[in-house]
């Protein structure tokens, strides 16, 4: 199996969001908008004082061929996040403050299922066929991880702006 990272990209926000709210918005988009297979790889909380610190990781993966499968990582650092009370048009509203940052890495996996790992001559196969016969499809594919994970943090950004200006 090869893998290459084809995306890495991060968002940074300070201010007021809901916490719960978000982490369902992130976990639903990703699901519904790129049909990925997603798994908690770890969700840590530690608290200092009224305060908490949380550290998410995901991973989402789909098989797009039998020779090509897309991998997904998310990866949450929510720092000093707080319970705040905030008056949304009249009305006093629980939310949080805290500090975001979301990384998302995409990779595109080649020969997951190891067909081409048996020995030499299929390894040279391997290396005739991507080279000759599937390049355009690789570039579709590339394409293809690199639009989810920057959409996902456009996404994932702009609802937190949108939170930030209630």
């Amino acid at each position: 199996m090869e893998k290459e990272t084809i995306f890495s990209s991060k968002i940074k926000y300070n201010g007021i969001f809901n916490f719960p709210d978000f982490y369902k918005f992130c976990y639903n988009w990703l699901v519904e908008e790129t049909e990925l297979t997603m798994n908690e790889d770890k969700y840590s909380e530690k608290i200092m004082g009224d305060s908490k610190n949380i550290e998410i990781k995901w991973k989402g993966t789909k098989e797009v061929t039998d020779y090509f499968k897309f991998e997904i990582k998310a990866d949450f650092r929510i720092n000093g996040l707080t319970k705040v009370e905030i008056n949304q048009e009249g009305i006093k509203v629980q939310t949080n403050r805290g500090s975001v940052e979301v990384k998302v890495t995409g990779t595109l996996l080649r020969d997951y299922k190891g067909k081409f790992e048996r020995d030499a001559f299929r390894k040279f196969l391997r290396s005739i066929y991507e080279k000759w016969v599937i390049p355009s499809r690789v570039e579709q594919f590339e394409h293809k991880i690199t639009s989810e994970g920057d959409e996902f943090l456009n996404q994932a950004k702009a609802y937190l702006d949108l939170e930030g200006k209630r």
